[in-house]
Parts: structure tokens; C-alpha cells; sequence
């Protein structure tokens, strides 16, 4: 691994590997007001998604009743 004199160092001097989860987790909640760190997800996707399942079993359904009939 390469490096890296602005990596996080330990009371040793050695490299830190928290710091740079640490330095991400910092970077994601940067934006997030901290009673919100998690958005809630849109149900149209989701929705959609579960018409698509339905669609599918169904016309795996019907082929196999075609075929078997």
C-alpha cells in the first residue's frame, strides 16, 4: 500500500485503519442533520417493483399452464 502523510496515524505512528472509516462516515453524514441519517425511500420504486413480481409469477403461471394443459 501506498504512503500516505495525511492518513490518520495511531499514538505510534503507525497507520490507523478506523481512520478512514472514520473520514468516510464523516464525509456521508456531513449533509445529514443528525436526527436524519437515514432518508426514507420513495414507495413509487418500490411499488413498481412489486408489480413487476406479480407480473412475472403470473406469466410464468400461464406458460406453465399452457404448456402442462
Amino acid at each position: 500500500m501506498a504512503h500516505n502523510p495525511t492518513a490518520p496515524q495511531g499514538p505510534d505512528g503507525q497507520h490507523d485503519p478506523a481512520g478512514s472509516t472514520q473520514m468516510f462516515r464523516a464525509f456521508v453524514d456531513e449533509g445529514a442533520p443528525q436526527g436524519q441519517r437515514q432518508a426514507a425511500a420513495p414507495a413509487g420504486p418500490r411499488i413498481g417493483l412489486i408489480v413487476g413480481v406479480v407480473v412475472a409469477v403470473a406469466v410464468v403461471a400461464a406458460v406453465a399452464w399452457l404448456a402442462l394443459g
